[in-house]
Protein backbone atom coordinates (compact mmCIF):
# COMPACT_ATOMS: atom_id res chain seq x y z
CA UNK A 1 0.00 0.00 0.00
CA UNK A 2 1.36 3.42 -0.97
CA UNK A 3 2.06 5.71 1.98
CA UNK A 4 -0.13 8.81 2.17
CA UNK A 5 2.95 10.70 3.33
CA UNK A 6 6.56 9.59 3.14
CA UNK A 7 9.35 11.64 4.71
CA UNK A 8 12.91 10.51 3.98
CA UNK A 9 16.05 12.13 5.34
CA UNK A 10 14.29 15.44 5.97
CA UNK A 11 16.62 18.16 7.23
CA UNK A 12 15.93 21.86 7.70
CA UNK A 13 18.72 24.43 7.74
CA UNK A 14 19.09 28.16 7.78
CA UNK A 15 20.99 29.64 4.86
CA UNK A 16 22.63 31.90 7.46
CA UNK A 17 24.07 28.89 9.32
CA UNK A 18 24.33 25.85 7.06
CA UNK A 19 26.54 23.93 9.51
CA UNK A 20 23.85 23.50 12.17
CA UNK A 21 20.65 21.75 11.02
CA UNK A 22 17.47 22.71 12.87
CA UNK A 23 15.89 19.41 11.85
CA UNK A 24 18.19 16.49 11.06
CA UNK A 25 17.27 13.49 8.90
CA UNK A 26 13.69 12.70 9.89
CA UNK A 27 12.25 9.47 8.41
CA UNK A 28 8.52 8.75 8.60
CA UNK A 29 6.05 6.82 6.43
CA UNK A 30 2.36 7.36 7.21
CA UNK A 31 -0.29 4.99 5.90
CA UNK A 32 -3.63 6.29 4.58
CA UNK A 33 -5.95 6.93 7.52
CA UNK A 34 -3.17 6.55 10.11
CA UNK A 35 -2.81 9.00 12.98
CA UNK A 36 0.71 10.05 13.91
CA UNK A 37 1.56 12.12 16.97
CA UNK A 38 4.72 14.23 16.94
CA UNK A 39 5.87 15.16 20.44
CA UNK A 40 8.83 17.00 21.91
CA UNK A 41 9.78 20.03 23.97
CA UNK A 42 9.88 23.55 22.55
CA UNK A 43 12.60 23.85 19.91
CA UNK A 44 12.55 20.14 19.07
CA UNK A 45 11.65 20.74 15.42
CA UNK A 46 7.98 19.74 15.49
CA UNK A 47 6.58 22.81 13.75
CA UNK A 48 9.49 23.07 11.31
CA UNK A 49 8.79 19.49 10.23
CA UNK A 50 5.13 20.41 9.62
CA UNK A 51 6.05 23.52 7.63
CA UNK A 52 8.47 21.49 5.51
CA UNK A 53 5.70 19.00 4.71
CA UNK A 54 3.52 21.90 3.60
CA UNK A 55 6.32 23.57 1.65
CA UNK A 56 5.88 26.70 3.78
CA UNK A 57 9.30 27.16 5.39
CA UNK A 58 10.00 30.90 5.68
CA UNK A 59 13.22 32.54 4.54
CA UNK A 60 16.04 31.89 5.38
CA UNK A 61 15.11 28.24 6.05
CA UNK A 62 15.52 25.53 3.43
CA UNK A 63 14.66 21.82 3.37
CA UNK A 64 16.69 18.86 2.14
CA UNK A 65 15.72 15.24 1.65
CA UNK A 66 12.30 14.12 0.44
CA UNK A 67 8.66 14.75 1.38
CA UNK A 68 6.34 12.77 -0.86
CA UNK A 69 2.54 12.99 -0.89
CA UNK A 70 0.46 10.38 -2.70
CA UNK A 71 -2.95 11.82 -3.64
CA UNK A 72 -4.95 9.34 -5.74
CA UNK A 73 -1.77 7.33 -6.50
CA UNK A 74 -0.05 10.42 -7.98
CA UNK A 75 3.18 11.03 -6.09
CA UNK A 76 4.03 14.68 -5.39
CA UNK A 77 7.50 15.63 -4.20
CA UNK A 78 7.22 18.72 -1.99
CA UNK A 79 10.93 19.49 -1.59
CA UNK A 80 12.00 21.62 -4.51
CA UNK A 81 8.50 21.86 -6.04
CA UNK A 82 7.39 25.12 -7.65
CA UNK A 83 4.91 27.29 -5.74
CA UNK A 84 2.27 26.84 -8.45
CA UNK A 85 2.43 23.05 -8.00
CA UNK A 86 2.20 23.30 -4.23
CA UNK A 87 -0.76 25.70 -4.45
CA UNK A 88 -2.73 22.85 -6.05
CA UNK A 89 -1.71 20.49 -3.24
CA UNK A 90 -2.30 22.69 -0.20
CA UNK A 91 -5.93 22.52 0.80
CA UNK A 92 -6.94 19.82 -1.67
CA UNK A 93 -4.39 17.19 -0.55
CA UNK A 94 -3.08 18.43 2.78
CA UNK A 95 -4.74 20.91 5.12
CA UNK A 96 -3.35 22.51 8.27
CA UNK A 97 -4.64 23.88 11.55
CA UNK A 98 -2.11 25.98 13.44
CA UNK A 99 -1.75 26.99 17.08
CA UNK A 100 -2.94 30.58 16.77
CA UNK A 101 -5.99 31.25 14.57
CA UNK A 102 -5.36 35.00 14.81
CA UNK A 103 -2.19 34.39 12.80
CA UNK A 104 -3.58 31.83 10.33
CA UNK A 105 -6.84 33.65 9.52
CA UNK A 106 -6.97 36.96 7.64
CA UNK A 107 -8.08 39.77 10.02
CA UNK A 108 -9.35 41.90 7.12
CA UNK A 109 -11.58 39.26 5.47
CA UNK A 110 -14.91 38.02 6.75
CA UNK A 111 -14.88 34.39 7.80
CA UNK A 112 -17.27 33.36 5.05
CA UNK A 113 -15.12 34.97 2.35
CA UNK A 114 -12.05 33.09 3.60
CA UNK A 115 -13.93 29.80 3.48
CA UNK A 116 -15.31 30.55 0.03
CA UNK A 117 -11.84 30.83 -1.51
CA UNK A 118 -10.78 27.13 -1.27
CA UNK A 119 -14.32 25.98 -2.05
CA UNK A 120 -14.28 28.03 -5.24
CA UNK A 121 -10.70 27.17 -6.20
CA UNK A 122 -10.64 23.45 -5.48
CA UNK A 123 -14.29 22.44 -5.80
CA UNK A 124 -15.40 24.91 -8.45
CA UNK A 125 -18.44 26.13 -6.52
CA UNK A 126 -20.21 29.36 -7.41
CA UNK A 127 -23.32 31.32 -6.44
CA UNK A 128 -25.88 29.70 -4.17
CA UNK A 129 -23.99 26.39 -4.10
CA UNK A 130 -20.93 28.21 -2.77
CA UNK A 131 -22.93 30.13 -0.14
CA UNK A 132 -24.56 26.90 1.03
CA UNK A 133 -21.22 25.09 1.20
CA UNK A 134 -19.73 27.88 3.34
CA UNK A 135 -22.59 27.64 5.84
CA UNK A 136 -22.46 23.84 5.84
CA UNK A 137 -18.71 23.92 6.53
CA UNK A 138 -19.23 26.19 9.54
CA UNK A 139 -22.12 24.09 10.84
CA UNK A 140 -20.06 20.92 10.42
CA UNK A 141 -17.52 22.17 12.95
CA UNK A 142 -20.39 22.80 15.38
CA UNK A 143 -20.52 26.58 15.09
CA UNK A 144 -23.96 27.77 16.01
CA UNK A 145 -25.47 30.58 13.92
CA UNK A 146 -23.16 29.97 10.91
CA UNK A 147 -24.67 32.91 9.00
CA UNK A 148 -23.51 35.33 11.70
CA UNK A 149 -20.07 33.70 11.87
CA UNK A 150 -19.73 33.90 8.07
CA UNK A 151 -20.42 37.67 8.18
CA UNK A 152 -17.96 38.25 11.04
CA UNK A 153 -14.36 39.40 11.09
CA UNK A 154 -12.19 37.24 13.29
CA UNK A 155 -11.90 39.83 16.06
CA UNK A 156 -15.69 39.71 16.38
CA UNK A 157 -15.79 36.04 17.44
CA UNK A 158 -14.30 34.15 20.39
CA UNK A 159 -11.05 32.18 20.45
CA UNK A 160 -12.85 28.85 20.34
CA UNK A 161 -15.01 30.01 17.44
CA UNK A 162 -11.92 31.23 15.58
CA UNK A 163 -10.23 27.85 15.96
CA UNK A 164 -13.35 26.04 14.75
CA UNK A 165 -13.43 28.38 11.75
CA UNK A 166 -9.75 27.59 11.11
CA UNK A 167 -10.58 23.87 11.19
CA UNK A 168 -13.44 24.43 8.76
CA UNK A 169 -11.02 26.27 6.46
CA UNK A 170 -8.49 23.42 6.64
CA UNK A 171 -11.16 20.85 5.78
CA UNK A 172 -13.08 22.85 3.17
CA UNK A 173 -11.45 21.35 0.07
CA UNK A 174 -11.60 17.78 1.41
CA UNK A 175 -7.89 17.10 2.01
CA UNK A 176 -6.65 13.56 2.54
CA UNK A 177 -4.09 14.62 5.16
CA UNK A 178 -4.60 17.00 8.08
CA UNK A 179 -1.72 18.56 10.01
CA UNK A 180 -2.78 19.90 13.41
CA UNK A 181 0.07 21.89 14.98
CA UNK A 182 -0.65 22.56 18.68
CA UNK A 183 -4.29 23.32 17.78
CA UNK A 184 -5.47 23.77 21.39
CA UNK A 185 -2.48 25.43 23.08
CA UNK A 186 -3.75 29.00 22.63
CA UNK A 187 -7.25 28.16 23.90
CA UNK A 188 -8.85 28.31 27.31
CA UNK A 189 -8.78 24.92 29.03
CA UNK A 190 -12.57 24.79 28.97
CA UNK A 191 -12.50 24.94 25.15
CA UNK A 192 -9.63 22.53 24.48
CA UNK A 193 -11.57 19.30 25.04
CA UNK A 194 -14.28 20.35 22.59
CA UNK A 195 -11.72 21.16 19.87
CA UNK A 196 -9.91 17.82 20.37
CA UNK A 197 -13.21 15.95 20.20
CA UNK A 198 -14.13 17.83 17.02
CA UNK A 199 -10.80 17.02 15.35
CA UNK A 200 -11.04 13.35 16.29
CA UNK A 201 -14.58 13.10 14.90
CA UNK A 202 -13.76 14.86 11.64
CA UNK A 203 -10.66 12.75 11.02
CA UNK A 204 -12.53 9.52 11.80
CA UNK A 205 -15.61 10.28 9.73
CA UNK A 206 -13.60 11.53 6.73
CA UNK A 207 -11.04 8.71 6.90
CA UNK A 208 -8.21 11.24 6.91
CA UNK A 209 -4.53 10.79 7.68
CA UNK A 210 -3.51 12.91 10.69
CA UNK A 211 -0.26 14.46 11.89
CA UNK A 212 -0.98 15.83 15.36
CA UNK A 213 1.80 17.94 16.86
CA UNK A 214 1.98 18.72 20.56
CA UNK A 215 4.31 19.02 23.53
CA UNK A 216 1.55 17.35 25.59
CA UNK A 217 2.07 13.57 25.59
CA UNK A 218 -1.31 12.70 27.23
CA UNK A 219 -3.12 14.60 24.44
CA UNK A 220 -1.05 12.77 21.82
CA UNK A 221 -1.78 9.43 23.51
CA UNK A 222 -5.52 10.01 23.22
CA UNK A 223 -5.50 10.56 19.47
CA UNK A 224 -2.47 8.88 17.83
CA UNK A 225 -1.77 5.34 16.59
CA UNK A 226 1.99 5.91 16.59
CA UNK A 227 4.23 8.56 18.14
CA UNK A 228 7.35 10.24 16.76
CA UNK A 229 9.52 11.74 19.49
CA UNK A 230 11.81 14.63 18.53
CA UNK A 231 14.56 16.32 20.53
CA UNK A 232 16.86 19.12 19.35
CA UNK A 233 15.67 18.51 15.79
CA UNK A 234 16.56 14.83 15.82
CA UNK A 235 14.37 11.74 15.72
CA UNK A 236 14.61 10.04 19.10
CA UNK A 237 12.01 7.30 18.74
CA UNK A 238 9.12 6.15 16.55
CA UNK A 239 6.79 3.45 17.83
CA UNK A 240 3.19 2.58 18.61
CA UNK A 241 1.52 4.75 21.22
CA UNK A 242 1.20 1.77 23.57
CA UNK A 243 4.93 0.98 23.42
CA UNK A 244 5.90 4.63 23.82
CA UNK A 245 3.78 4.87 26.98
CA UNK A 246 4.57 1.48 28.53
CA UNK A 247 7.98 0.46 27.14
CA UNK A 248 9.82 3.54 25.83
CA UNK A 249 13.06 2.62 24.11
CA UNK A 250 14.97 5.84 24.77
CA UNK A 251 15.81 7.56 28.08
CA UNK A 252 14.47 10.89 26.82
CA UNK A 253 11.11 9.33 25.93
CA UNK A 254 11.03 7.63 29.32
CA UNK A 255 11.53 11.02 31.00
CA UNK A 256 8.66 12.53 28.97
CA UNK A 257 6.37 9.68 30.00
CA UNK A 258 7.40 9.92 33.66
CA UNK A 259 6.88 13.70 33.71
CA UNK A 260 3.38 13.26 32.27
CA UNK A 261 2.53 10.64 34.88
CA UNK A 262 3.79 12.81 37.73
CA UNK A 263 1.57 15.65 36.51
CA UNK A 264 -1.45 13.33 36.31
CA UNK A 265 -0.76 12.21 39.89
CA UNK A 266 -0.36 15.80 41.06
CA UNK A 267 -3.61 17.20 39.65
CA UNK A 268 -6.04 15.15 41.83
CA UNK A 269 -4.02 16.12 44.91
CA UNK A 270 -4.23 19.78 43.94
CA UNK A 271 -7.98 19.50 43.43
CA UNK A 272 -8.34 17.92 46.88
CA UNK A 273 -6.20 20.55 48.56
CA UNK A 274 -8.04 23.41 46.90
CA UNK A 275 -11.40 21.93 47.72
CA UNK A 276 -10.47 21.61 51.37
CA UNK A 277 -9.62 25.26 51.80
CA UNK A 278 -11.91 27.29 53.97
CA UNK A 279 -13.08 30.64 52.63
CA UNK A 280 -11.39 33.64 54.22
CA UNK A 281 -13.50 35.25 56.93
Amino acid sequence: MTAALEITGLSVRSTLDTDTPLVHRIDLAVAPGERIGIVGESGSGKSLTALAVLGLLPYPLTAEGSVRLAPDDEVVEVIGARSRRLDRVRGAVVGAVFQEPLASLDPLMRVGAQLAWPLRRHRGLRGEALRRAVLDALADVQLTDPERIARSLIHEISGGQRQRAAIALALAAGPQILIADEPTTALDVTVQAGILELLEREVRERGMTLLFISHDLPVIAGIADRVLVLRHGRQVELDTTARILHAPGDPYTARLVEASRRLDDLLPALDTDLGAEEPAS
